[in-house]
């Protein structure tokens, strides 16, 4: 059995780290750690001290989806409006890296693929064997994938179950870096850096419209874009970022 909380939720600067903590059971997600996980989502857009999150697994694995023990009893580990895990239905508004080694499977899978970035270990493997258990990836696995890949291959993994290896999810621009084993937080956490040095009303403005845009009818994405990017060039914090630039110094951001 596991000891200790299903999820650590911990402040690196300006950086929030998720951690599903059921090593034991490959952190196979629960409705207990779907609640934590919505929670720490909820503290990342509130604070204004925090910048980004990181979300990841422990013990060697990201997550092996649904805890089957738990779902043949009844348990789902989804919140209504919020999805499987708490996450994937309702990201949050500022940005979330993946951080995975080891198995991102099933509803793992849709975790990593409702994150904004991905680094993985070279041993990790992501995978949607649902079909083989007379399931679905209705947590983000059938709507997600298929955008994010040629549909070819995103059939392949969906009607298969067939996992695949960090490299070819690399190379299919799944996973932006794959690093040595047991390295994967580390390279997740420097990535997160270089966002949180950022300004963070530029960044919550550049994730809202890429994540908005493809929706938008095309004669009408400029006119939707400008009231977001408006908001972002009449703030203290643009005046900041030209004043530091011509000082050549690093700005200093109030996110205002």
């Amino acid at each position: 059995m596991s000891t200790g909380p299903e999820v650590l939720v911990d402040r690196h600067d300006r950086i929030l780290v998720i951690t599903l903590n059921r090593p034991a059971q490959k952190n196979a997600m629960t409705l207990a750690a779907a609640h934590i996980v919505a929670e720490a989502v909820d503290r990342l857009d509130a604070s204004p001290e925090l910048s980004v999150a990181v979300l990841t697994g422990a013990g060697g694995t990201f997550c092996a989806g649904m805890d089957l023990k738990r779902f043949a009893r009844g348990e789902r580990p989804a919140l209504p409006g919020r999805g499987f895990g708490g996450l994937v239905e309702a990201p949050p508004e500022k940005p979330i890296v993946a951080a995975v080694e080891g198995w991102a499977l099933g509803g793992g899978f849709e975790l990593a693929l409702a994150c904004d970035m991905v680094v993985a270990a070279e041993g990790a493997r992501f995978g949607l064997p649902e079909v083989r258990r007379g399931l679905v990836a209705r947590g983000g696995g059938m709507i997600r994938l298929p955008q994010r890949l040629p549909r070819s291959v995103a059939m392949e993994l969906l009607l298969t179950g067939d996992p695949i290896d960090a490299g070819r999810a690399e190379r299919l621009g799944l996973v932006n870096r794959v690093v040595a084993e047991g390295k994967a937080l580390q390279a997740a956490l420097e990535l997160a850096e270089r966002v949180a040095g950022n300004a963070p009303l530029a960044v919550r403005c550049a994730k809202a419209v890429a994540g908005a845009a493809s929706d938008w009818p095309q004669d009408e994405v400029w006119l939707r874009q400008a009231p977001l990017s408006d908001a972002v060039f009449a703030s203290d914090d643009a005046k900041e970022g030209a004043r530091a630039f011509v000082e050549r110094r690093e700005p200093v951001w109030t996110g205002s």
